[in-house]
């Protein structure tokens, strides 16, 4: 906006005294426009109504040009570059390291400078059962007995001392091992978006695909860690209109024992980002392979007991985790996708026919004079707007947003632009 002061401001403060004496209670924003559009310059002129008729470089929105507080949901691919799909699994050095036995974290690439964790996976034992022993290591620290304290008491209550999978008998199956995959927090956000991921195994017996039950709906069960959904053999049927399919919820049993008939798969937490499976329905549908092989992966050729749940022939290069990132990587399908609350706010700029249709920029005017570059622009302005820019009380821009292609603005041409934020 215009200021007008010294001579001109006094001269302008007087009229206006003048004529507010002589309305006599009546006063015309006409008359008013008027009065102060003789001591402005045509590009800072009133309207009736006070508003600018002309480009002014700011204009204050109104108490219905915003709309705070939206919240949108928003679902995007899970893997880096907000991809959907994750075929390479790797996992670099960290294999052969102190925190290996442990877990292992699982990257996109075998580059070293592009790797970004991904997941992680690891194995728990309720006993320490499929860590390397004392027998092999004096420094045996039964780091799967670690894991599965930690993941109870992550995702259980205090009354459940074990993790409990579905079963076709309907009691469920008190579990004294598991294999966790444990999404990078980086990467789920809020939450993993139940009912749109798969994750393929490969075995020595076969491939397997896994999903959950959610069905897109929401969880029969809520624990302390949020919804709990089971996890099933079935197919996502991406690129069609039609639902999952879940082929399979439990084991019929395995050539190399009973142990796993019945048994469910597996549970999904989406809120926490983790997926915790079955070694023993796992090997009795798909049979452990003796891994990978390549740069920073480490051979496994350990067996699981048939007669208990463990892992058996465990020493200082063998850990059990490495059997289900084998199973992945010779999957080399997992896709994936996370689901976020966004909270979004609203601006409507609006441009009316009389604003806005001069530039500040230098090739706007030429010469000494400050003439119009184009001469037509005496009587009929137009710029094109490209960039739209939001500022505080104390004109210090806070977000900036650009047209996807010029707007043209003249006399005769109003424009509206919707700015959304997002936090």
């Amino acid at each position: 906006m215009a200021e007008i002061a010294g001579q001109q401001g006094a001269a302008l403060t007087n009229e206006l005294a003048q004529y507010l004496q002589n309305a006599d209670g009546e006063v015309s924003s006409e008359e008013l426009a008027g009065i102060i559009n003789e001591y402005l310059s045509g590009n800072d002129q009133l309207t009736a109504d006070g508003t600018s008729a002309a480009s002014g470089i700011y204009k204050r929105f109104n108490e219905f040009d915003q709309i705070s507080g939206k919240v949108e949901v928003v679902t995007t691919g899970l893997w880096t570059g907000d991809t959907g799909s994750l075929a390479q699994h790797h996992t670099g050095s960290q294999a052969k390291s102190a925190s290996g036995d442990y877990f292992y974290n699982i990257h996109q690439t075998a580059s070293a400078g592009d790797q970004v964790v991904q997941y992680a996976v690891a194995y728990g034992h309720i006993s320490g059962s499929g860590s390397v022993s004392l027998a092999n290591s004096d420094d045996a620290t039964f780091p799967t007995k670690a894991t599965y304290m930690q993941y109870r008491s992550l995702l259980l209550g205090q009354e459940d001392s074990h993790f409990t999978f579905a079963s076709s008998s309907g009691t469920g199956h008190n579990t004294e091992d598991f294999f966790v995959i444990n999404v990078a927090r980086a990467r789920y956000k809020e939450q993993l978006d139940a009912g749109n991921w798969s994750l393929k195994l490969s075995g020595s017996r076969g491939t397997m695909t896994l999903i959950d039950d959610s069905g897109k709906k929401f969880s029969d069960t809520v624990g302390k860690s949020g919804r709990v959904f089971d996890v099933v053999s079935g197919s996502l049927r991406l690129g069609t209109s039609e639902e999952a399919e879940i082929a399979q919820k439990y084991t019929s049993g395995s050539s190399s024992g009973s142990f796993a008939g019945g048994e469910g798969y597996g549970l999904f937490y989406p809120d926490q980002g983790i997926i915790l499976l079955n070694p023993g329905a796992l090997e009795a549908e798909i049979e452990y392979s003796e891994g990978v092989s390549g740069s920073g992966d480490t051979n496994i050729i350990t067996g699981y007991s048939t007669t208990g749940s463990e892992f058996v022939g465990v020493d200082k290069n063998q850990k059990a985790h490495h059997w289900l990132y084998a199973a992945i990587k010779g999957g080399a399908d997992f896709e994936a996708r996370r689901t976020e609350n966004v909270s979004t706010s609203h601006y409507f700029v609006r441009a009316q026919n009389r604003e806005f249709n001069f530039s500040n920029n230098p090739t706007f005017v030429s010469g000494s004079d400050n003439a119009f570059a184009v001469s037509s622009f005496k009587r009929d302005p137009r710029v094109y707007i490209t960039t739209i820019g939001l500022f505080n009380n104390a004109n210090e821009m806070l977000a900036v947003a650009k047209t996807s292609q010029p707007i043209a603005k003249s006399f005769d041409k109003e424009v509206l632009v919707k700015v959304k934020l997002d936090f």
